[in-house]
């Protein structure tokens, strides 16, 4: 079950600070290796950790500000914030591979050997068993918060699995195999691993900064939700968006001419808390028609409001 509010927050945060801790350990052991070993695989991933140790610290700060309740300036909250966190992330790994991959195509041009490839092998090795644990602590997180950032911090950690086993390939083949360039190549896999990994995240991120619909199924949900409410049996014009963790829906609503304002007020009112409690997070905003009228066309053509 999803929890919201302060132990939305709390457990967010907790997570962040996780990775902020990880990040920091594993920064110094590769740091320690890279120089040991002069791998461009390893190089790439002490690269990429010192961006998970940035991204982790920049999660941190957007998840205590999308925390922040509502307020006059901003009245939906400060949702957005956990998305903005997660494009930045994008921008990080993107810059970082992109150096990976030139440094790894210049040794792979140029040659260079590998040194004490144990210690690389160790460090990649430990750095896998403390990336399982962080990445399990994670999920559990995502699966009580619905947290986009964490998201995004948990796909760039998986990742780093897959980097680090290609370190323990590229330090056993070049070294112990004595395959020349190995080392480099695996350093190029990396980079262009690290590039599908950002913009594969991305999209969740934009589709909240641009107010994209909910996907389809969670729309016909609330929908169907909706048809158990005779009040409900006008509905048209549905709207929906997402922000950090809340949903925001609105809609228009036919109700009898001969209703008052007042009765139709009470009776929807009574309909709206009972579609919040089956959607928890959920803010609905719903405006009053006649039954049978037609709005002016807006910013949507009547094909699309009018739709019931």
């Amino acid at each position: 079950m999803r929890v919201t509010g302060p132990e939305r927050a709390r457990l967010s945060q907790r997570a962040a600070l996780a990775s902020v801790g990880m990040a920091l350990t594993l920064l110094v052991a590769k740091s320690w290796a890279a120089i040991a070993t002069d791998s461009t695989a390893m190089l790439g991933s002490l690269a990429d950790t010192g961006l998970d140790l940035i991204a982790s610290i920049v999660t941190l700060i957007g998840v205590r500000i999308a925390a922040l309740p509502a307020d006059h300036d901003h009245r939906f909250g400060h949702g957005k914030a956990e998305a903005l966190v997660a494009l930045g992330q994008v921008v990080l790994i993107t810059i970082s591979a992109l150096g990976i991959g030139w440094r790894a195509i210049d040794r792979l041009l140029h040659g260079a050997e590998t040194a004490n490839p144990e210690i690389g092998i160790g460090v990649s090795v430990f750095a896998m068993a403390g990336t399982l644990l962080l990445l399990s602590y994670q999920k559990r997180v995502i699966a009580r918060t619905g947290s986009i950032a964490i998201q995004t911090d948990n796909l760039h950690y998986a990742s780093d699995l897959y980097l680090n086993g290609a370190v323990i390939a590229a330090l056993v083949i070049d070294h112990y195999l004595k395959i020349s360039g190995a080392d480099a190549v695996f350093g190029v896999i990396i980079a262009l691993w690290l590039l599908w990994g950002a913009w594969s995240s991305a999209g969740a991120s934009v589709d909240q900064l641009m107010d994209a619909e909910w996907p389809p199924e969670k729309r016909e949900a609330f929908l169907a939700a909706c048809a158990d409410y005779p009040e409900l049996k006008g509905i048209h014009d549905v709207r929906t968006r997402t922000s950090g963790v809340h949903d925001f829906i609105q809609f228009h609503v036919w109700v009898p001419e001969d209703w008052t304002v007042r009765e139709a007020h009470d009776r929807l009112d009574r309909v709206e808390e009972a579609l919040q409690q089956r959607f928890p997070g959920t803010e609905i905003l719903l405006h009053l028609d006649p039954e049978g009228h037609t709005d002016r066309e807006g910013m949507l053509p009547h094909h699309l409001t009018e739709r019931r």
